[in-house]
């Protein structure tokens, strides 16, 4: 009889998390999802997943949730050497670029603290295990800004034809503002590219794009497409800062991000880095994504903005995707712009 894989999985009640939490138990790993719904202390009841959990175990047959906080170092420790899981994907975090400066301790400690953790749990019991990490372009800082662009009727772009794809891992990280999310997952994201490198471990860092999908709780200070989407349902006052609503972004839906799990599990590398999103094909502006938001919903948005933009935002992010697509030809996005909109209007 074949052995059963098993996967710990973050984060599991969250956008990424449950969507990798699906996708593995549709093909029969066993799947140990760890997750406080520590959504609900950061961004109150629109960031709460407790339905989310509640649906992964209607849905699911071989899930097991675990309700631990990825900043206890023994509970971590005595979790991973109890399952000795065959992949781990780190999804749980401190998601939000603003309530980072206002609990910088409690960004600090479940982002960088909790990743070094769990890293130092699978180099104990199972280092040939890949280990994946949902990092964040916010690790750039506002390098991308540097970059040459123009300013379209609903868009910014960039001006030089070689900056067309994007941003590419070779992008700098250091000498910019971030916002202290971005420090603190930059310090996590070069924890887990040493332990590659140091200790000749399968790990991956995955800089994502805008992430999105049906399943998640979007609030304002998290969740661009998801809570632009409630705001517009629910009649709720949005706020656009800074740049005229013209900043943009690539989107990458959940799924796609699931399926390059499977692709890494497959042929995991060591110290890997890869910018993950939509790429040019799934990029919006803001001012594009309340359109298409308006007319598929058939409600007007209550916007208001505030001339001033979020420290460190970026104002033109689209992921470069060459390099991911050199390494894992085999992969590619099956969610392009309009199927993510239809998607989340309809949530």
């Amino acid at each position: 009889m074949t052995k059963t894989h098993t996967v710990l999985i973050t984060g599991s009640s969250g956008l990424i998390g449950s969507e990798a939490v699906t996708y593995f138990d549709q093909r029969g790993w066993d799947v140990h999802g760890i997750d406080n719904n520590m959504r609900l202390d950061f961004f109150g009841p629109d960031g709460d997943t407790t339905w989310n959990l509640q649906r992964l175990r209607e849905s699911t047959r071989g899930f097991t949730h675990h309700d631990i906080d990825i900043r206890d170092r023994e509970a971590v420790l005595a979790f991973v050497a109890d399952q000795r899981p065959d992949l781990i994907i780190h999804c749980a975090s401190q998601p939000s670029h603003d309530l980072a400066k206002d609990r910088p301790f409690d960004d600090f400690d479940v982002n960088a603290v909790g990743t070094l953790n769990f890293l130092e749990a699978v180099r104990r019991t199972c280092p040939t295990s890949p280990f994946i990490f949902m990092s964040t372009n916010k690790v750039y800082g506002d390098v991308p800004n540097e970059i040459a662009r123009v300013e379209l009727e609903t868009r910014y772009d960039y001006a030089n034809p070689e900056d067309y794809d994007g941003i590419k891992e070779t992008c700098r990280i250091d000498s910019c503002t971030h916002s202290l999310f971005g420090a603190s997952k930059a310090a996590a994201d070069l924890m887990v590219q040493e332990y590659g490198r140091y200790f000749d471990m399968p790990t991956v860092c995955l800089r994502g794009g805008c992430l999105t999908g049906p399943n998640h709780s979007g609030a304002e200070l998290h969740g661009f497409l998801a809570y632009l989407a409630l705001a517009t349902k629910e009649g709720r006052p949005y706020r656009i800062y800074g740049y005229k609503g013209k900043q943009v972004r690539d989107n990458i839906h959940s799924y796609d991000v699931c399926t390059f799990f499977e692709a890494f599990w497959k042929r995991p590398r060591a110290a890997a880095v890869y910018n993950l999103g939509g790429g040019r094909d799934n990029s919006v502006s803001m001012l594009e994504a309340i359109d298409r938001f308006q007319e598929a919903i058939g409600k007007k948005l209550d916007v208001e903005y505030v001339d001033e933009n979020r420290v460190g935002d970026h104002i033109c992010y689209i992921s470069d995707l060459s390099l991911i697509r050199n390494d894992y030809p085999e992969w590619d996005l099956e969610y392009d712009l309009d199927r993510i909109f239809d998607e989340v209007s309809s949530s």
